[in-house]
């Protein structure tokens, strides 16, 4: 599987979301990951469209606390623009009203353990 995909996460979820990107590469997906991408002094408006424009895939990883964080629209509208594929990750519960139109209208996966959700997006990826 030669995909790449950008990991959009909120500074609560840095642990978990690096967790996820070491669990996906298991996989044999590249991964877009800020927390390794982007360097000191690097414009993060410039980094964050180039990983976007370099990746197939933007995964979202939702935080009921931060599901509206200026950064997740920029991506959101970013990657439906750029014409790719938006899985969003979703805590088990959340009601779905929390979230942005275009993350409430797209089938999403359940947050589970970094590994257990990985091995259900690569498995997903497979099959498109």
């Amino acid at each position: 599987m030669n995909k790449q995909v950008f990991i959009s996460h909120s500074n609560a979820d840095s642990e978990w979301a690096k967790s996820f990107a070491d669990a996906l590469r298991q996989h044999g997906i590249r991964v877009w990951l800020d927390q390794s991408q982007i360097k000191a002094g690097e414009s993060l408006g410039e980094a964050l469209e180039a990983g976007l424009r370099e990746s197939d895939v933007l995964v979202a990883v939702i935080d009921p606390l931060t599901s509206f964080r200026p950064n997740l629209y920029f991506e959101l509208g970013a990657a439906i623009g750029m014409g790719k594929r938006v899985v969003p990750i979703v805590p088990r519960g959340l009601d779905n009203s929390k979230l942005p139109l275009e993350l409430r209208i797209r089938r999403y996966l359940v947050r589970e353990s970094p590994e257990n959700t990985a091995e259900q997006l690569a498995d997903s990826l497979k099959a498109a």
